[in-house]
């Protein structure tokens, strides 16, 4: 890990500075604390928080540098070893269990997690704990049916989950399938009962709180993403084939041939195949094995997470990591039977030479190929540059523009180093869009450019870099060597930016321009996005906040601070909070439809359909607004009316077409 000088790439970046923030939350790394519990589940709001949880946790014992942040790693790899110990042991015997957990360490696609920061790695973890666990609840009595065992089986499925939304591919099935199979025998029926209220308890606090940013990013992931990028389409032989075609790189020949010849040997030695699979018996004579139904079951839940991953329209490598430690116990058992084939010959220490030069083999084929991924130098001056700049604002907040985005040189793997040690330097992509230009010459405190197209494809970033150079406003701190000779430059603004050209008068008007209705949504979120990616640490909202309240101490009707007040709860993900300040511009404000309408979208936002139901209600018997009826027959049918979702079907296509107008008309 220490001779890799690879500096961790957009994602890799991404989760570490999410276990970073959640580190500080819990007050164990320097530069955080305590935000409440709203706060906490304000960092996770794309991907559940639970690997975050950890490895922050660990992160704040080992370091938070790259190279000892992925000491949590270990632990992850720690519980996929037992996991598939565990459910080998279970299988055959004692020894099979250890057969599989070391050639699950010797696996390539596998291996090569353990040096990669992602989620794939506790992902893969979580999800085999929670299958296998799923399967001892589900097995035929006496061995199964315990309420213990549903107890764990579900903090597992809930953990899995909250480790990342993506579990439920390889997991939704075989959960369904158990549920329906214990739902149907009068001594399960409590258990799979109390299981799932276990598991809504666990996953619904995060889900009710991020549910619409979930959504969206999900969509983005997952369906954008895989238009992007050209993926087969869902139900193609491509897609059928898509990871089948991996498999053999992943899992290494080193590991699939010994299983192959194991396979072929035990099937010539049960000839006549039987309906049931071979059941393999432990070398020591005992019979631990769950018979026909604990193979059924292994191999049921890889097909079906083959399956349903495959029918995600993304595709990556990565995605089928869930599935590998299921094709590595199966591989295991080829290895077993080749080994009882042996031993059946009567040579013991043949067949230990051989597992010894198998595993051998294996492990070096897979440490050559990752040998082969790692980089003697390092590809980027990012380091440096946060040192420097470090050096000139210490440990205050600070927000870095970046104009170049690479896989050496992001804001995600800047913001990584301008974290480290306590510090509070975020850096944030701008400056793509020509419309963006004015906004970071005018208010940009540090930037960062390069001086060629290297890192910066876009026409607007590099027209960006040379009006900054020209730009007597900034000065350059520092350029150090990157890419093809092109030199990376930080820059910084000579004076603090003025207070007029600061961005809260503008928010405030924003806010009381929600007062027309959509027509004043589209401002507000095209100039939303920007000044949040220059303003990474929202410092504007602190002073907004505090300049509403002192204009409510002084006149507790102010609408421009209720407006802005309102605003600041959608956008800070408060719908309560919301509610009520739209609630009181309601009062103010009889005649306008608008603070109702609000005030229902953002009751619903908080899963609260009963009081948005009875909100939008009241209003459109006072206002001919089609957004108003729409709202009243959405959240009635929420409330599984059958009425309000017979009239949905006519009243939210024209409040649709209602708000399309608006927003023509205000172009």
């Amino acid at each position: 890990m220490q001779l890799d000088q690879r500096l961790p790439a957009w994602d890799q970046a991404d989760y570490l500075n999410s276990a970073v923030d959640h580190g500080r939350a819990l007050g164990l790394l320097p530069g955080g604390g305590w935000p409440g519990w709203q706060g906490l589940l304000d960092l996770s709001p794309k991907v559940p928080p639970l690997a975050s949880l950890v490895n922050g946790s660990v992160i704040a014992l080992s370091g938070d540098s790259p190279d000892q942040s992925s000491a949590a790693l270990a632990l992850w790899q720690g519980l996929l070893l037992v996991s598939v110990a565990c459910w080998g042991r279970q299988l055959v015997s004692q020894g099979f269990g250890l057969l599989a957990a070391a050639l699950t360490t010797t696996t390539p696609a596998l291996l090569s997690l353990r040096l990669d920061f992602t989620l794939d790695l506790p992902l893969a973890a979580t999800s085999v704990l929670a299958l296998w666990l799923m399967g001892r609840w589900a097995a035929p009595d006496p061995r199964g049916g315990r309420w213990q065992q549903a107890a764990v089986a579900a903090l597992a499925l809930a953990a899995a989950v909250l480790v990342k939304q993506s579990a439920l591919l390889v997991l939704l099935p075989p959960a369904l399938w158990v549920a329906l199979r214990g739902l149907g025998r009068a001594q399960r029926r409590w258990q799979a009962l109390a299981a799932l209220a276990l598991v809504l308890t666990l996953v619904l606090p995060w889900l009710q709180h991020n549910w619409i940013t979930t959504i969206g990013g999900t969509n983005r992931a997952v369906i954008e993403s895989a238009t992007q990028e050209g993926d087969p389409p869902a139900f193609s032989l491509a897609s059928l084939l898509w990871y089948p075609r991996l498999w053999p790189q992943q899992l290494g020949l080193a590991n699939s041939l010994p299983a192959l010849a194991g396979t072929l040997l035990a099937l010539h030695a049960a000839w006549p195949w039987r309906r049931d699979c071979p059941q393999p018996q432990p070398a020591d004579g005992t019979n631990r094995a769950q018979g026909g139904w604990g193979w059924r079951w292994l191999i049921g839940c890889g097909l079906s997470g083959w399956l349903f991953t495959t029918l995600s329209p993304n595709k990556d490598p990565r995605y089928i990591t869930p599935v590998l430690p299921l094709l590595v116990l199966l591989l295991s058992w080829g290895w077993w039977q080749l080994g009882q084939a042996l031993l059946r010959q009567g040579w013991r220490r043949a067949s230990w030479a051989a597992l010894a030069a198998g595993l051998a083999a294996s492990a070096g084929s897979a440490v050559t190929a990752l040998a082969g991924e790692i980089r003697w130098q390092p590809r980027s001056p990012l380091p440096d540059v946060m040192d420097t700049m470090r050096q000139q604002v210490g440990d205050q907040p600070r927000t870095l523009v970046m104009l170049p985005n690479a896989a050496e040189l992001n804001e995600h793997t800047a913001t990584v180093f301008g974290r480290a040690r306590g510090g509070q330097i975020v850096a944030r992509q701008l400056g793509r869009q020509p419309r963006e230009r004015e906004l970071v010459l005018d208010q940009a405190e540090w930037v960062l450019l390069t001086t060629g197209e290297a890192g910066m494809r876009r026409e607007a970033s590099r027209k960006l870099a040379r009006a900054i150079r020209q730009d007597s406003r900034f000065r350059l701190v520092g350029r150090w060597p990157w890419s093809d000779g092109e030199p990376v430059e930080l820059w910084a603004r000579r004076q603090p930016v003025p207070a007029t050209t600061r961005f809260d008068r503008r928010f405030i008007e924003l806010a009381s321009g929600l007062e027309r209705g959509p027509a004043g949504l589209a401002p507000v979120f095209e100039a939303i996005g920007p000044q949040h990616q220059l303003d990474g640490h929202w410092h504007y909202q602190g002073r907004v906040i505090d300049w509403a309240e002192q204009r409510l101490r002084s006149d507790p009707d102010d609408r421009d601070a209720l407006w802005a007040l309102a605003l600041l709860a959608v956008l800070r993900n408060r719908p309560f909070q919301a509610d009520q300040w739209f609630s009181r511009l309601q009062t103010l404000e009889p005649a306008n439809p608008w603070p109702p309408a609000y005030r229902s979208v953002v009751l619903l936002a908080g899963w609260n359909p009963w009081r948005a139901h009875a909100v939008a209600t009241a209003a459109a018997r006072g206002h001919q607004e089609p957004v108003l009826n729409a709202l009243a027959d959405v959240s009635g049918a929420l409330l599984a009316d059958p009425f309000s979702l017979q009239r949905a079907l006519r009243s939210v296509p024209q409040a649709t077409r209602r708000v399309t107008d608006q927003l023509n008309k205000d172009k």
